[in-house]
């Protein structure tokens, strides 16, 4: 398996997922044409990748889907809640569907997604787990809290995608709105540095090599603020190996692979 992170933040979100066989796009948050240009960063075309599979509905990760289906015939996973609340965008209700079950694996060519239900402010959000052979990548790019299921999920995964979204003490003396920090902060908001910390940690199995930190704020968080906890929690509990990298909106992430499997 192969992943790459294409860009995670609140201006576009989107990662790249594939195998020899399969290769397949989470989230659309980036225009068609800033999606193909960063895949072939990583040697892989646009024309190559089969679907979308999406977490939920918000701007940021659905903005390039209507043009990607359209110029490329993609097939797109979600689940009903996400297609109801997508439909009420005139611009996008020809859209053609593929319909998952929250909770129900399904295919897609030699990967396996596993959605299970995550808590955001979305009509019906999702993380998944994407196996191939004996491999599992947990990927939960916006949440709120953790639940027993999403910890429960994210065990036995060789590699995590995690949000790790705002600094508590940034997002307190950020310039914003009082109800938008209360949004950010709340159950069914976006994840500080502290929780994802805990959350790895508390997740993390022998078998866990590699962390993708996503979804960092701007003007909430810093890259190095969101490494040191999180470097620092896995530490305190005998797990120094394991590799910790940020994402960014701007830029595609380093390439993971189980090659040393």
């Amino acid at each position: 398996m192969k992943i790459c992170i294409l860009a995670s933040g609140s201006s576009g979100n989107c990662i790249f997922v594939g195998t020899s066989r399969e290769r397949v796009l989470i989230d659309a948050g980036l225009s068609a044409r800033e999606t193909a240009r960063r895949l072939e960063q990583i040697g892989v075309a646009l024309s190559t990748i089969s679907a979308v599979c999406l977490t939920h509905e918000h701007s940021d990760h659905i903005a390039g889907l209507a043009m990607l289906q359209r110029r490329y015939d993609l097939k797109i996973f979600a689940n009903s809640g996400t297609i109801e609340a997508i439909r009420r965008n005139a611009k996008m209700r020809h859209l053609q569907w593929q319909t998952f079950s929250t909770g129900m694996p399904f295919q897609i060519g030699d990967l396996t997604f596993t959605p299970f239900p995550v808590s955001h402010d979305a009509y019906e959000p999702v993380g998944f787990i994407a196996a191939g052979g004996n491999t599992q990548v947990g990927i939960v790019t916006d949440i709120g809290a953790a639940t027993h299921l999403v910890r429960e999920h994210l065990r036995r995964c060789q590699a995590l995608i995690i949000e790790a979204n705002h600094d508590e003490g940034l997002l307190s003396g950020a310039r914003r709105p009082w109800m938008l920090k209360q949004r950010i902060a709340g159950r069914q908001g976006h994840m500080s540095n502290a929780g994802a910390a805990q959350i790895i940690a508390e997740t993390a199995s022998p078998e866990l090599r590699q962390v993708f930190l996503c979804h960092i704020s701007r003007d909430c968080n810093r890259p190095e603020l969101a490494l040191k906890e999180v470097k620092n929690s896995l530490a305190r509990r005998g797990m120094a190996n394991i590799q910790v990298s940020v994402t960014f909106a701007n830029q595609i992430s380093e390439i993971w692979t189980d090659e040393k499997k």
